[in-house]
């Protein structure tokens, strides 16, 4: 056997997705009910209500994607062309392309050096007249400042659409989103803390938004028609009942899994920061829940080409590593369609925390800190011996 086997082999993280004889079970019983889409079964329904009930929600409507699901909320608080959504350059590029699809501008904001979340000044600056939409992105399921960013709303009468892709069931001050008035989103992608592969969710507290949502995720068309009466403009972003099926059962299991993760952040966090030349993600008081759905850190000073090297030995090792989310403005696809009337440069200078965490940070998968302590201790060896070997290098 060789030294990358045996490394992978003594680590031994837990796997992802997760699932037993309970999602089996749910699959069959998707398999056998009267129909497999969301008018003849019951799975999508009642996931639905189960999703909402977990977040505190009034309603909660499940979709094809995470990406969809932004989409989907953005266009019910009017985004379209010719208006503006403010977005943390700092994100996967769903964050963004959901509004451009939508033929509006993302403007990119810097974020917070130790939260990576969306900085709240920033984004105030950023605020005109054709504003119609504040995206803060909960990064690695830390929330961001939901205070400061609910004045800056109310203040401003622009709404909140939080992108809530990697903090299901995440609490600020005890509150869940759903209990925040405010429309959020989730994924159900292969590598999220819940999956069935693909899938989405909006989560709404007015009834109103969420009936117009309804409509549009299903083509336009109302629940009982049966006439083609499209009555506006949409698209079949419909979940089907299989995936419906195993989410419910994956909700299930989603709060011992958090408990878990919220254990061992903290003892992961502490050896990671003893490590010379590395800066954990840090953290912010008013989240008083958080399913962390990324372990997050910085080795600030290293090149992006730098941090690569690092992640590919560590991935050699056995460590489920990942160079962090390129700045969005340094993407072609972000410059493809409806993007702002800047270049890539003028964004960068108003965005040096971004510029700095999109070379120098690193995260890993939720899945790793589903170990034990014992791990915890091991994954951090492997990051100072990995770390120590790079800087040295540079």
């Amino acid at each position: 056997m060789d030294v990358v086997a045996i490394s992978r082999q003594s680590l031994d993280l837990p796997r992802w997705p997760q699932f037993d004889d309970r999602e089996k079970a749910a699959l069959l019983r998707a398999l056998e009910q009267s129909g497999w889409w969301r008018f003849d079964g019951h799975e999508v329904s009642e996931f639905e209500k189960e999703f909402a009930g977990y977040h505190g929600a009034r309603r909660a409507l499940a979709v094809t994607s995470g990406t969809h699901a932004l989409e989907l909320a953005l266009q019910v608080v009017g985004v379209g062309p010719g208006t503006e959504v403010i977005v943390p350059a700092f994100t996967f590029i769903s964050s963004s392309q959901a509004a451009q699809r939508l033929g509006a501008v993302a403007v990119p904001v810097d974020v917070d050096p130790v939260t990576y979340c969306m900085d709240v000044p920033a984004a105030e600056a950023a605020i005109t007249e054709r504003t119609r939409a504040i995206m803060p992105v909960h990064m690695a399921g830390l929330l961001a400042g939901i205070d400061a960013l609910g004045k800056l709303s109310d203040d401003s009468g622009v709404p909140l659409v939080h992108d809530a892709a990697h903090a299901h069931g995440a609490q600020w001050r005890g509150l869940r989103l759903g209990e925040l008035a405010s429309i959020a989103t989730y994924s159900f992608q292969n590598g999220k803390l819940m999956t069935a592969g693909e899938g989405g969710a909006v989560t709404f507290s007015d009834a109103q938004e969420y009936e117009a949502a309804f409509l549009r995720h299903s083509c336009g068309r109302p629940r009982a028609d049966r006439a083609y009466r499209h009555e506006v403009s949409g698209s079949n972003f419909r979940m089907n009942e299989f995936s419906a099926s195993v989410l419910r059962v994956q909700l299930a299991r989603l709060d011992e899994q958090i408990d878990i993760r919220e254990r061992r952040w903290p003892v992961l966090a502490d050896l990671l920061a003893r490590i010379p030349g590395v800066l954990p993600q840090g953290s912010d008081e008013g989240c008083t829940r958080n399913p962390h759905y990324m372990a997050m850190f910085r080795v600030p000073g290293i090149t992006a080409e730098r941090r690569q090297t690092l992640v590919d030995e560590m991935v050699a090792r056995g460590v489920p590593a990942f160079a962090a989310f390129r700045a969005i403005y340094r993407t072609s696809a972000f410059w493809e369609a409806a993007a702002p009337a800047e270049d890539v440069e003028s964004i960068a200078r108003r965005c040096p925390n971004v510029e700095a965490i999109t070379n120098d940070c690193i995260w890993l998968h939720h899945r790793a800190l589903l170990g034990t302590e014992e791990q915890m201790s091991a994954i951090a060896e492997v990051v100072s011996d990995v770390v120590g070997n790079t800087v040295a290098s540079s």
